[in-house]
């Protein structure tokens, strides 16, 4: 019913930026909150951030607040997490993921998601 699709990862030197992008198909975006989780080869998987339906109540982990920024774009069904000041340990697989809940602010804990893409691989290494 719903699909997620990541995009934009890729080798990148400490500093660098990124820009992922999560294209959501198969349902209306705007009903759903957006997450990104990431997961390191031997760690397990760690909230990195969320947004609300519409856009207001973005939350952060605090290992990654101040470099990292959630958006979305409901015209185009896709969100979007800029990444700035990229630490070799971001390196991990991001995954978008999508959820329905009636909370105030989104939180980035992974039972608050049903709908999970594929993942994509961010590596800063210089």
């Amino acid at each position: 019913q719903l699909q997620l699709v990541e995009s934009g990862g890729g080798l990148v030197q400490p500093g660098g930026s990124l820009r992922l992008s999560c294209a959501v198909s198969g349902a209306l975006f705007d009903f759903y909150v957006i997450g990104w989780f990431r997961q390191a080869p031997g760690k397990q998987r760690e909230g990195v951030s969320c947004i609300s339906t519409n856009g207001n109540t973005p939350n952060y982990a605090d290992s990654v607040k101040g470099r990292f920024t959630i958006s979305r774009d409901n015209a185009k069904n896709t969100a979007y997490l800029q990444m700035h000041g990229l630490l070799p340990e971001d390196t991990a697989v991001y995954f978008c993921a999508a959820g329905v809940t009636v909370r105030d602010i989104c939180i980035y804990e992974e039972y608050e998601y049903g709908y999970w893409g594929q993942g994509t691989q961010v590596t800063v290494s210089s």
